[in-house]
C-alpha cells in the first residue's frame, strides 16, 4: 500500500517542519517508522523577511486617475419597502401569466377553427382519376 507509506512520510514531514519552525520538540510525539521501511528526507530551509518599500504614485501620474472610488452603497430598504416591492412583482406575474394564458386560448381557438372549416370543405367523393 503506496499511499500509506506516502502519508506517513508527509505526516513525518509535516512534523519535522513545524518542530522546526516553533523550535520545540516536547509538544510532538516523534513520529512512527512504517512498517514498511522508507526514508524521510526533510530539508530545512531558512527563510529570511526583506522589507520592501512601495513609493504612491504621483498625482499627475496617468495611474492616479485610474484608482477605484469607493462605491456607493444604498441605504438598507425597510420591511415594508421589501414587501410592497414583493407583492408589486407578483401583480405583475400574474398579469403577465393571465396575458399568456389568454393568447394560448386564442390561438388554439383560431386552430380549431381552421381545423373545422378546412375538415367541412373536404368533398364528398374523391377526384376521379384522369
Amino acid at each position: 500500500m503506496k499511499w500509506i507509506r506516502e502519508r506517513d512520510a508527509l505526516i513525518a514531514q509535516t512534523l519535522a517542519f513545524v518542530q522546526s519552525v516553533t523550535g520545540r520538540n516536547e509538544d510532538f510525539p516523534p513520529p512512527q517508522a512504517p512498517a514498511a521501511a522508507s526514508a524521510v528526507i526533510t530539508e530545512i530551509v531558512a527563510v529570511r523577511a526583506a522589507a520592501v518599500e512601495i513609493e504612491p504614485p504621483a498625482a499627475t501620474s496617468p495611474l492616479a486617475a485610474l484608482q477605484p472610488r469607493p462605491v456607493q452603497v444604498p441605504p438598507p430598504r425597510t420591511g415594508v419597502d421589501v414587501r410592497t416591492e414583493m407583492q408589486a412583482r407578483i401583480v405583475s406575474f400574474r398579469k403577465h401569466q393571465e396575458r399568456f394564458q389568454r393568447e394560448r386560448e386564442e390561438y388554439c381557438a383560431a386552430t380549431l377553427s381552421r381545423l373545422r372549416a378546412a375538415i367541412r370543405d373536404i368533398p364528398s367523393r374523391p377526384p376521379a382519376d384522369k
